[in-house]
């Protein structure tokens, strides 16, 4: 069927859609021909018989891939057009214009087929109803999918070959240049820049963390030079940790060329439910390629890698992880290398006390008791600290001397550091103050349009320049003075007794922790309490070991001791009550701690402990209906009053038992004792008052009797007649 007898009136009702897109912005760009091609194709429309006021173009997806990864809002507005049969006919250049994939090419066909719409290319009409073109539309839409997995194939293919042999240019960190040789990387020949980043890894060396660093940049105000994708010279930024962090962290740096450090996923939006796309970061055993050796960098690998080491070990210290963690500012001055010498953990540091903060180590992990975690060890760091801190300058005696003149020179190196950042800081502004110079006065003076925006830019150079000049001269001010003769013999005399520089107030708890890293690897601390010891195994970098016990320090008696006493009743209540009917008991009968005070359940736990008097075993579970039941669990079995048990335990009608005078009652409930309880009354049985008037006997003789047996009684638990009924056997001499 010829394109002409495709068209058909129904078809010419509606309108003609012409969708154009381009790919990306650099083909839009570039490509203006293709996009002056897809806009032509309106011409077409007009030629098949459809009106110039009918024909649309839709090209809100110029710059926006077809793979289906992207979100195409032409796309979607075509579809919604033909799904309400709006379109008659659908034109492109090609079929790969309207979709790259198949899953959103079918749909598009099955909505075509279903509202009748033609769909056109450069070759010709189809229509997607009928099986032929369907067909032909089928593998043109295949083959476009082929197209793009084979150009992305080719293009990624020759990216990973060229890479493997170090030669893919790609963007550079800041301080590293492509060269003019396949694969050459050089250092930056701007020494602004190069010395910049030689700073950062110098300044590490000396301060060994990521944050350290970051703060030395800060306070001497220096700029950090940064070159991201896109940018055609470096910048200069205030540095951030981040900035800082990826610096030290980046193996170009290290005369590494590495390629594949990223992969492309697709997930699914939640917010959206798109289909998007986005970068993950990969290990470096998964990079595709990495070859050491390939340029000169800043630092040799062996030097990258111990940095990398040192980095790592300066996060957190976790159980059983390797690292002491970075430097902090406290006290305790085992931070990182205490461990517990019984789980080989890392010992926790928590800060206690007005109004100096005193260091303590602990060790949380144990077994669990009663709903506890009780510590494997918790001690203070007065008692440890000071024996390590004396072997550690034992140690170090032999070696004072050299420590002291490093120290010295380690001070006027940082400073000269920063100065000489400066220095080249304050060239490379005058350079920029020169150049504007040279731009504005190479203008029009005419052309002001032009003139004032250079003649701004030179002013502000200008002010750049004269500040790095002004910085460069206080701080050429400010610099320490170089140490004399006879003050390098001073400071040298000071290694002959370091203790005096150690306990110096200018040395920081940092600084002593430092000195403590550059010997020490790990001191293991065990607490034995029961023989009042604590074993200290000091590990050495090397693999020396010393091992060091020094004695716990004894309590002082206290003012306040427990009542002899209360002590005997408590041992002879533990046995078979808990803390709270102990605590009960001992209030009961008057009595009060040693501070006076009554007693709760936590004061006699603490009594107990403090005396180390065991608890009473777990008992098992009371026999169902019989027993032992406390006073108010038997109460609640008869379905009596408390206070009607506590008076029938005290006059005898029911028997109990106590461990001690006023400690709790333990009540056995028997089948005869329940018994005792009734609903109603036997016949023949009268109650307690006739029974007294009968007998001419007290309430106290009939309670006795019934104790002894000689008379027999029960207790009715409901009106009327609610109380004690007694069986009255009178004999005639009793009459008498």
């Amino acid at each position: 069927m010829t394109e002409p007898g495709k068209v058909t009136a129904a078809h010419l009702r509606r309108a003609a859609v012409v969708y154009i897109r381009q790919s990306s912005t650099g083909q839009l760009e570039r490509n203006t021909e293709s996009t002056e091609r897809q806009y032509a194709l309106g011409e077409r429309a007009v030629a098949l018989g459809w009106p110039r006021a009918a024909v649309r173009c839709i090209d809100a997806d110029l710059g926006v891939s077809g793979a289906g990864a992207a979100r195409r809002a032409g796309f979607t507005d075509l579809m919604s057009q033909v799904a309400l049969g709006q379109v008659g006919l659908i034109l492109a250049l090609e079929v790969s214009r309207l979709a790259r994939n198949n899953a959103e090419w079918y749909r598009m066909l099955d909505l075509a087929g279903l509202t009748d719409t033609l769909i056109g290319d450069a070759d010709g009409l189809y229509h997607p109803g009928l099986f032929n073109d369907r067909l032909v539309l089928g593998l043109k839409g295949t083959m476009s999918e082929a197209e793009l997995h084979v150009l992305r194939a080719r293009l990624n293919g020759g990216m990973r070959n060229k890479a493997a042999r170090g030669e893919l240019r790609r963007k550079l960190p800041a301080g590293l240049v492509w060269g003019p040789s396949p694969g050459e990387i050089l250092l930056d020949p701007d020494e602004a820049v190069s010395g910049a980043i030689s700073t950062v890894f110098e300044r590490f060396a000396v301060c060994g963390s990521v944050h350290g660093v970051w703060l030395w940049l800060l306070e001497h105000n220096l700029k950090i030079p940064i070159a991201w994708p896109g940018w055609d010279t470096v910048r200069w930024r205030v540095p951030t940790y981040t900035t800082v962090h990826h610096v030290l962290t980046n193996p170009v740096y290290a005369g590494v060329y590495c390629y594949g450090k990223t992969r492309c996923e697709r997930y699914l939006d939640e917010a959206s439910g798109q289909l998007r796309t986005r970068r993950v970061a990969l290990p470096q055993d998964q990079w595709q390629v990495y070859l050491r050796d390939h340029h000169a960098g800043y630092l040799d690998y062996a030097t990258f890698q111990a940095n990398l080491e040192r980095i790592a070990a300066n996060s957190r210290p976790v159980a059983n992880a390797p690292g002491t963690g970075a430097v902090r500012e406290g006290s305790a001055l085992l931070q990182g290398l205490a461990t517990c010498g019984i789980c080989g953990r890392k010992l926790y540091i928590f800060y206690q006390g007005t109004p100096v903060l005193a260091p303590t180590y602990h060790c949380q992990i144990g077994r669990f008791t009663k709903g506890r975690l009780p510590r494997h060890m918790n001690i203070a760091a007065r008692l440890v600290d000071p024996p390590v801190v004396e072997a550690f300058l034992t140690a170090l005696a032999p070696s004072a001397l050299r420590a002291c003149l490093a120290a010295a020179d380690r001070i006027e190196a940082g400073h000269e550091l920063a100065l000489a950042q400066w220095h080249r800081e304050v060239e490379r502004t005058a350079y920029t103050a020169l150049k504007a110079e040279r731009r504005y006065r190479a203008v029009d003076p005419e052309n002001r349009l032009v003139a004032r925006s250079l003649e701004a830019d030179w002013e502000t150079a200008l002010a750049a320049a004269e500040v790095a000049r002004h910085e460069l001269e206080r701080r050429e001010h400010t610099r320490p003075r170089a140490l004399s003769a006879d003050e390098r013999a001073a400071v040298l005399a000071l290694g002959d007794d370091l203790s005096k520089v150690w306990d110096a107030p200018t040395t920081t708890h940092r600084d002593r922790k430092e000195l403590l890293r550059t010997l020490l690897e790990e001191v293991n601390i065990t607490v034995d309490r029961p023989t009042g010891q604590i074993r200290l195994v000091l590990r050495w970098k090397g693999g020396k070991i010393n091992e060091l016990t020094i004695g716990l320090p004894r309590r002082k008696p206290s003012k306040y001791q427990s009542d002899p006493a209360t002590l005997d009743l408590l041992r002879q209540l533990a046995t078979d009550h808990t803390d709270k009917e102990i605590a009960a008991a001992f209030n009961e009968r008057g009595m009060r701690t040693s501070t006076g005070r009554h007693f709760t359940e936590t004061r006699v736990n603490h009594l107990r402990h403090r005396w180390r008097i065991p608890h009473r075993p777990s008992l098992p579970e009371p026999a169902p209906g019989i027993g032992p039941f406390s006073l108010s669990r038997a109460a609640r079995e008869l379905h009596v009053s408390p206070a009607t048990m506590h008076h029938w335990l005290h006059n005898g009608f029911i028997p109990g038992t106590r461990a001690a005078p006023d400690a709790p009652w333990q009540v056995m409930l028997t089948a005869d004792i329940r018994a005792r309880l009734v609903d109603r009354a036997p016949r023949g049985w009268v109650p307690l008052t006739e029974a007294c008037n009968g007998l001419g006997v007290d309430r106290d003789t009939i309670m006795s009797r019934i104790n002894d047996g000689s008379l027999q009684a029960v207790y009715v638990r409901h009106r009327p007649g609610h109380g004690l009924h007694i069986q009255l056997t009178v004999t005639a001499k009793e009459r008498s």
